[in-house]
């Protein structure tokens, strides 16, 4: 009898992706395009941040937006309302995340000429959209905090990748049990090299040092 062939899909998966999401990023680099992959949890606050920083940026950068969901295009016409930036909405048919072929779909349905930096919002959850490469210059993640100063330590893999966490909803950590210090703590003991920026995006705190971390990443991506 013939042996049994063994198949390692999830891995093939990957490792194709992983091919897909550098050429994204290379062909990016050439227009001199910038992406940002976001990602959080559902009702982290993502949206209500992307407005505030975008309308910070107004005059500084070209940005569009991507926003991904199963359904709906509520973000996408409250990121337009809001900013006047060009947005779509990104269906994922039931999909928990976004890789970089669909990124690429996404990204191909915008005006790029003169888009400094594109914003991918991702599928709200803190697993799926950590295992796949988008393609993205940058990742950042928003931990808000009513989830808890706990996260990175049940979540490893989401901010073991990330380059920037925001700590929202800092305007209600009185009235819950959650220590920053001791979350940059976990942060940093899954990704050392994570910069943390504690925000609120209801009031704009913090959002100037978001604003000027982004600036200051897309310069030095054109620059390289």
């Amino acid at each position: 009898m013939d042996e049994i062939r063994v198949i390692e899909i999830k891995k093939s998966i990957f490792e194709d992706n992983d091919r897909d999401a550098d050429r994204l990023r290379e062909d990016l680099r050439k227009k001199g395009v910038f992406l940002l992959n976001l990602m959080s949890s559902p009702g982290s606050g993502k949206t209500t941040t992307l407005i505030k920083t975008i309308n910070a940026l107004k005059g500084q950068l070209n940005i569009a937006v991507m926003e991904a969901d199963i359904d709906s295009d509520v973000d996408a016409k409250k990121i337009l309302e809001a900013t006047g930036v060009q947005s779509i909405q990104l269906h994922t048919g039931g999909m928990c995340h976004l890789d970089a072929e669909m990124t690429r779909q996404g990204l191909d349905n915008l005006d790029l000429d003169d888009v400094d930096l594109a914003i991918l919002e991702n599928v709200g959850n803190l697993v799926c959209p950590a295992e796949f490469d988008t393609g993205s210059s940058k990742n950042c993640m928003i931990l808000s905090v009513p989830e808890g100063h706990d996260k990175p330590l049940k979540y490893p893999l989401m901010f073991s990748i990330c380059d920037l966490v925001l700590v929202n909803k800092i305007d209600v950590m009185p009235y819950f049990d959650f220590d920053l210090a001791l979350c940059e703590k976990y942060i940093h003991m899954r990704n050392p090299k994570a910069q943390v920026i504690p925000i609120c995006a209801k009031t704009g705190e913090g959002i100037d040092k978001f604003a000027a971390w982004l600036k200051d990443q897309v310069k030095k991506w054109k620059e390289n």
